[in-house]
């Protein structure tokens, strides 16, 4: 608990104005946290009992958790800096039933504890039988085998990551709020911030400098993260579990259940499509947090991505079907139709005023919907869905575009959506509903009796009857 008091003493050593009587505050807040933090650890308990793992906690209440082994749905260990330290570590359990959240928590025991821990949780669990809808089964391999690791050059494909290139502007935003939350411990008022602003509003080359500066250093600064957080990446099969391991400062290890795995997601955005790379989640039944834990691969070669998966989880065979041309009109309207309005607004603003601005806006909206076109255009091409006879896929988007590929067996059902623009366009959404992942998979603007066939041809036994009805 000690690294998260650092900020609160320092606020009250500021506070206090560095005296005899905040050093005393400081000192008790140490203590006091020393001591909670004693009591908790001697208050908590947990044992593994028959088929059952029980966490015991009796601080005030007394507190006991039951959770069934054969619940497990993966464990989680990681190695903060303070516990490598320490020789200790965290290990979650995620049993899917509490959400984003862990089931159990055990935040400090050893390294070797860990491990004992990890194979008395999940011995439950054997290589996946095999199924028909799986034709890549095979008879159990060895308890542990390799699948990837990926190398650290590839790291260089970090920058390419859209939420990492932001890196610079949150570090300076995060000052400029410490700067607002203790401005006033540090002598800063107010009126002081407010000059600062007028002063940098009054030399815009400074700012316009500042801002060219931020922009250069986000391939850097993003790839510092992107290498921080994947450093060493491993992807292994472990006692009928895919086990991933990364991280520089703090080491993660995510087991998932390979019996739960129904597919996969591959995604790139537009800078990762032109260098060829992608990333890849697993579409896992019951698994919290997916976004951070289902990760299988970070940025690698698509080709890479492609035989990974098909190893680790199964390959898709068929190409994805195009949608029908109308589904091309309208993402181009989408694209470029707003920026005409903004520059219709632009020429009613000049006409009355002739003001500078109102040229500026339109030049700007014509410029965006230039650029219209071709995103319209990508974003066509990304739309598709496919069947090979055991798992579907369906792709779209652009800026992001997302591939999920799902097992056969794991479709729920299925929802016809749509609007009143597709109505009169012919066309509709068909979601795919899995009880798995994001609980939905959608293929976008396909025709009417294309989205019919598709599901008739996925589940027959499940429309069939209705169609015969309707006579088709």
């Amino acid at each position: 608990m000690l690294p998260s008091l650092l900020l609160p003493l320092v606020g009250v050593l500021f506070v206090g104005g560095f005296s005899a009587r905040s050093y005393a505050y400081a000192a008790a807040g140490v203590f006091a946290a020393v001591v909670f933090s004693t009591i908790r650890w001697v208050t908590f308990t947990y044992e593994i009992v028959g088929d059952r793992l029980e966490t015991k906690r009796s601080l005030i209440s007394r507190s006991v958790r039951t959770i069934p082994l054969e619940r497990i749905r993966g464990v989680d260990v990681s190695t903060p800096p303070l516990h490598r330290l320490l020789g200790l570590t965290i290990l979650k359990i995620d049993t899917g039933a509490s959400g984003g959240e862990e089931e159990a928590k055990l935040a400090g025991v050893s390294l070797d504890e860990a491990e004992r821990l990890k194979t008395l949780l999940l011995r439950r669990t054997a290589e996946p039988a095999a199924h028909p809808d799986l034709p890549h089964a095979a008879a159990p391999g060895p308890k542990e085998r390799p699948i990837i690791g990926v190398p650290r050059r590839w790291l260089l494909y970090g920058p390419l990551s859209g939420a990492y290139l932001l890196t610079p502007f949150a570090f300076v935003g995060g000052a400029i709020g410490l700067a607002f939350q203790w401005g006033d411990d540090l002598g800063l008022s107010q009126d002081d911030a407010l000059t600062a602003g007028e002063w940098l509003w009054g030399h815009p080359y400074l700012l316009l400098g500042v801002a060219v500066l931020l922009v250069l250093a986000m391939p850097f600064a993003g790839g510092l993260m992107y290498a921080v957080f994947n450093w060493n990446f491993v992807l292994k099969r472990r006692d009928g579990y895919l086990v991933a391991e990364r991280g520089l400062i703090n080491r993660r290890s995510v087991s998932l259940e390979s019996k739960r795995v129904r597919g996969y997601e591959i995604v790139d955005g537009l800078a990762e499509r032109w260098a060829g790379v992608v990333r890849v989640w697993a579409i896992v039944t019951g698994l919290g947090d997916s976004e951070t834990r289902g990760q299988l691969l970070p940025d690698v070669p698509r080709h890479v991505a492609f035989q990974v998966t098909g190893d680790a989880i199964g390959p898709y065979r068929s190409d994805l079907r195009p949608h029908p041309p109308i589904a091309r009109r309208r993402r181009l309207f989408r694209a470029v139709f707003p920026w005409l309005l903004v520059a219709l607004a632009g020429v009613a603003g000049l006409w009355a005023t002739g003001s500078v601005a109102w040229w500026v806006l339109l030049v700007l909206a014509l410029l965006m919907a230039g650029v219209g076109v071709p995103l319209g255009l990508d974003r066509y091409a990304s739309l598709g869905h496919g069947y090979d006879g055991g798992r579907l896929a369906v792709r779209s988007g652009s800026l992001r575009r997302s591939q999920a590929v799902v097992e056969r067996r794991a479709v729920v059902g299925w929802r016809l959506r749509q609007t009143w623009f597709q109505r009169q366009a012919g066309v509709l959404t068909l979601i795919a509903g899995v009880g798995a992942g994001k609980g939905g998979y959608s293929a976008i603007d396909v025709a009417e009796a294309q989205g019919v066939d598709f599901a008739a041809e996925v589940t027959p036994e499940w429309l069939a009857p209705f169609l015969e009805r309707d006579g088709s």
